[in-house]
């Protein structure tokens, strides 16, 4: 929740007073406007949101923001840079009206960074190839424990979504955790900039993005831009079993707090045993405590998970009941769903997207299940040079766990073959361009009860709709 003084005073850097009012939160998207909202035009590759203003306010926003022309039957101040000087107080024109900028994304990142200093708000930042979500999702659960505690929800992750989820932040919150994607060098320094995170929690760093970042390199010093903007009173939270993540101590002045499956870091674990789709039992360690657990996350890589949001609960001042807790709600395995298809078969849908490192944990959560396993894997896209070396390594891995292999995409060939030199059968094996070619061999095929069937690929090909197909009548 913000304030219209606070949008003026973002916007113009003056010290303005008006008649106030508050804003419930802000929206890019006019179907999610609610009443008393702020919408944001925003101008993207195929649709331009100043064609939504109407909408916006039809469905209850209150200002909206913009970069062009107001349609003629809304009233609009201007407080683009030429003009803002000029701009009096007393000239607010009744609600809804525009307000002109010089750029919106940048008006709204400057209206957050300005809200985020009104309040008194402690921010987690969490960062790294895999896992940032259900990181995200279970140091919330924690914190939730014994703070307000906010975060930023789906994939509001970027440039746009973490303005807009510290917007929704209000003077009761204590805590907000955000999740901070990584595309390009210094896109996380400007996520810090704006929401000024104490405590940084780096994953791992992987392959992903390397087709734009450049390298792997490149991606391990972009992930390490939150570790840098940390202040000396802060906590990195450090993965001690990554060698890319374990020097980046080095980088910050806040203190370093490692986390992992060696004794040498602070916090870590052993004795893990995977229950399927059970859970997890370890036991955790922390200077001379020992804990044994069995919490509701699936595979043994989600003992990681864990082991971050203990880390930040521990920084946090939060006692061991308030963790474990929180570890043992853990909704944070929000992006992979098992379901049943029609003929009794166990479905393990991972689709939301995939890399080296998530797939080789979803294959390695199949290899602990027991039945007939097949797996459906889609291309990794966005690696960049280390293209045929993901690929490799995933079709390696999946000849070790699967009964049978179904691919889907032009990359996805080299995963294939991969399969086959390690050693699956080649009548086990089955490469397809597309993903209607899979629904339609899946139709023939048909699945039985039984199997266990892995559905994981990147965001791109939509390989959900297999699910739909699966989960109804083929």
């Amino acid at each position: 929740m913000f304030t219209l003084n606070e949008v003026l005073r973002a916007i113009t850097g003056q010290q303005i007073n008006t008649q106030d009012r508050f804003f419930s939160e802000a929206t890019v998207d006019s179907r999610q406007a609610i009443r008393g909202a702020m919408f944001v035009a925003m101008e993207g590759e195929n649709v331009d949101g100043h064609q939504f203003i109407p909408q916006a306010f039809k469905k209850g926003a209150l200002i909206a923001l913009v970069q062009k022309d107001c349609a003629e039957q809304f009233t609009s101040i201007d407080l683009r840079k030429e003009s803002a000087d000029a701009f009096q107080p007393d000239q607010i024109p009744s609600f809804p009206f525009c307000i002109r900028v010089d750029n919106t994304l940048k008006a709204l990142q400057d209206i957050a960074a300005y809200h985020r200093n009104q309040i008194d708000l402690k921010v987690i930042g969490i960062t790294g190839t895999v896992g940032k979500s259900t990181t995200k999702e279970l140091v919330a659960e924690v914190l939730s424990q014994r703070y307000h505690t906010l975060k930023n929800t789906g994939n509001l992750n970027n440039e746009i979504g973490l303005p807009l989820t510290l917007l929704r932040a209000g003077k009761g919150h204590q805590r907000a955790v955000l999740e901070m994607g990584f595309y390009v060098p210094g896109e996380i320094d400007l996520l810090c900039q704006i929401a000024k995170p104490e405590i940084g929690v780096i994953t791992n760093i992987g392959t992903v993005h390397a087709e734009r970042a450049g390298s792997i390199d490149i991606i391990a010093k972009g992930k390490s831009e939150l570790i840098r903007a940390l202040p000396q009173h802060g906590y990195a939270i450090l993965n001690y079993d990554d060698l890319l993540v374990r020097p980046m101590a080095e980088l910050t002045n806040a203190k370093s707090f490692f986390y992992g499956l060696d004794p040498d870091a602070a916090i870590w674990a052993d004795q893990i045993e995977s229950f399927g789709l059970e859970g997890i039992r370890f036991c955790l360690h922390y200077k001379n405590e020992s804990y044994f657990l069995r919490i509701p996350l699936i595979g043994r890589h989600s003992v990681h998970t864990a082991l971050r949001a203990a880390a930040v609960g521990r920084v946090e001042g939060l006692n061991w009941s308030e963790i474990f807790k929180g570890l043992n709600h853990a909704q944070s395995q929000l992006r992979m769903a098992v379901i049943h298809s029609e003929d009794g078969a166990l479905i393990i849908d991972d689709t939301y997207n995939a890399s080296p490192d998530s797939t080789m944990a979803a294959l390695n959560l199949l290899h602990e299940m027991s039945g007939y396993k097949l797996a459906i894997l889609g291309e990794m896209r966005e690696l960049g040079q280390y293209e045929v070396h993901g690929h490799t390594i995933v079709g390696a891995r999946a000849a070790q766990v699967c009964d049978e292999l179904i691919t889907v995409g032009i990359k996805a060939r080299i995963l294939a073959e991969s399969a086959y030199k390690t050693g699956l059968d080649s009548s086990k094996i089955h490469w397809f361009e597309s993903v209607q070619e899979v629904i339609d061999f899946l139709k023939v095929r048909k699945l039985k009860e039984g199997e266990v069937v892995l559905i994981k690929g990147s965001r791109g090909l939509q390989m959900e709709r297999i699910v739909d197909v699966m989960e109804t009548k083929q």
